[in-house]
């Protein structure tokens, strides 16, 4: 039974974003459904959703024991970076969704995991063992991937506390000369389900991306995102907002592709966080996938 009384910093806070916040690892709809079990008590009372957060408020709620899993491992190749006893660290490749969805009951990272980890956490439930964070399907790059319950707690807390540094490399349409900061809400569209949206609803998620110029072209730029929240599609959502959308991402930027591509190119290409047990601060790279180098190369002999 987990146990926490609301402060200033929280007051006015729905009751489902804080739990959201506060348990990253559960997904909003999961935090809602444990309110609607009554798992969740506000003063030893049932609360709605969307009830709004008072400064002395105490919360308890239980987190759901993990529940077996009964996916079916399949041999998909996997580029496993690092791993050890308690976690690992893979290059997922474009084009492989991260866990069973919509339209994807199979050939996921999750029954790839399966094949080649013996151990996986089950705190994210039976469809989602070992999945810390997630990537898009056509987002590639370095993902952490949890062998139990106490590193996948351990790296999810980090997660939340923004000490786990997450960077990525993406080509932007159009030419953006300098860096900055973007902190705004995001929340399902309106208009489109499929897509996320900057929103001016103060209750929304918070979402908060740092970015900064790596290479300027004559029609493109080369940039580096930061993350400091995890939010759905929070890159390609905040490159939007800039003006200057993602090449490649056909559901937030340009419809028509110049360069064949299969998605957006966006890679994961740095990742620091600090090692659950041995407390050894760790960081690993990779390299631009052929497909990103093939672009880039096409536009640096334009260039020349």
């Amino acid at each position: 039974m987990e146990k926490v009384e609301i402060t200033q910093e929280n007051s006015g806070v729905r009751l489902d974003i804080f739990l959201t916040e506060r348990e990253p690892d559960l997904s909003r709809s999961a935090i809602k459904n444990l309110i609607e079990k009554d798992k969740v008590k506000v003063n030893d009372e049932s609360k709605k959703a969307g009830y709004n957060l008072r400064v002395g408020d105490v919360i308890t709620y239980e987190i759901p024991e993990p529940v077996a899993v009964n996916l079916i491992p399949q041999n998909i190749p996997l580029d496993i970076v690092y791993q050890d006893g308690d976690l690992a660290v893979i290059n997922k490749q474009q084009g492989l969704p991260v866990h069973i969805g919509a339209g994807h009951s199979d050939g996921t990272l999750v029954n790839a995991l399966l094949y080649h980890f013996t151990d996986l956490s089950g705190i994210n439930g039976e469809l989602r063992p070992g999945i810390v964070h997630r990537l898009d399907m056509d987002t590639s790059g370095l993902m952490l991937v949890a062998k139990n319950d106490f590193a996948h707690r351990d790296l999810a807390k980090q997660i939340a506390e923004k000490t786990c540094i997450r960077r990525y490399i993406a080509l932007l349409e159009g030419v953006l000369r300098e860096g900055g900061h973007i902190e705004t809400h995001i929340a399902r569209s309106k208009t489109d389900r499929k897509k996320m949206a900057v929103s001016n609803d103060p209750n929304d998620r918070i979402a908060i991306t740092d970015y900064k110029i790596l290479k300027n072209y004559k029609n493109y730029t080369l940039a580096e995102f930061q993350l400091k929240t995890g939010r759905t599609h929070q890159i390609r959502v905040h490159a939007q907002y800039l003006g200057h959308s993602i090449v490649g991402d056909t559901l937030y930027g340009i419809k028509k592709q110049a360069y064949s591509l299969n998605g957006q190119l966006l890679h994961s290409c740095y990742i620091e966080f600090t090692h659950p047990r041995s407390k050894e601060r760790m960081s690993f790279t990779a390299p631009l996938p052929d497909y990103f180098e093939r672009v880039l190369k096409i536009l640096d002999a334009k260039e020349k």
